[in-house]
């Protein structure tokens, strides 16, 4: 699947087709560090996502899928936030590269905590800023994170994943709607 795709994205999909084909034997967390180094240099470029895969959605978050490999290996996705706009404190099926595009995203992480009486709580226990024209990857498990847009402007980040995100719904494994205690 290829979405109304620019040059140099088609450029991105045969470079990100190239590693994931190239080191199918290697670790999720080694594949996410080379798929990174890949995306990271075509954030760089203005004209990498169409006008269209840049239209936000006023009520949520939008999720643009650009590009399932045939073989389910792995999907890109263009993620576009207005600001105050949020995911629920999720966390994945697969590894995950992110590459921010335009703006800042603001990445909180968690850990899953369970008391004595075995009741489930979440901890902060990190957070990144991610500013244009880096890049981060995560690798389950421990992954329990929440991403928002806390800037007065749009934010376009994108998203590769080690996954079918069309055959699965989405790249989220869980979402977690437990309390949060410092």
């Amino acid at each position: 699947m290829i979405s109304d795709f620019t040059s140099p994205a088609q450029r991105l999909i045969g470079a990100l087709r190239g590693v994931v084909d190239s080191v199918p034997s290697l670790g999720a967390a080694e594949k996410a560090r080379r798929v990174a180094q890949v995306l990271e240099p075509f954030l760089a470029q203005p004209d990498l996502l169409s006008a269209k895969q840049l239209e936000a959605d006023s009520q949520q978050y939008r999720q643009h899928v650009l590009y399932v490999d045939p073989n389910g290996a792995f999907s890109v996705v263009a993620l576009v936030w207005l600001p105050g706009q949020q995911t629920p404190i999720h966390d994945h099926v697969s590894w995950c590269v992110v590459g921010t595009f335009r703006g800042q995203e603001e990445e909180i992480r968690y850990e899953l905590v369970k008391n004595g009486d075995g009741e489930s709580y979440l901890v902060p226990v990190g957070g990144a800023l991610s500013r244009t024209g880096t890049t981060a990857y995560l690798t389950p498990p421990g992954d329990i994170h929440a991403v928002r847009n806390s800037t007065d402007g749009k934010v376009v980040s994108i998203h590769v994943y080690g996954a079918d995100v069309t055959a699965l719904g989405s790249s989220i494994r869980r979402r977690y709607d437990l309390p949060v205690h410092a």
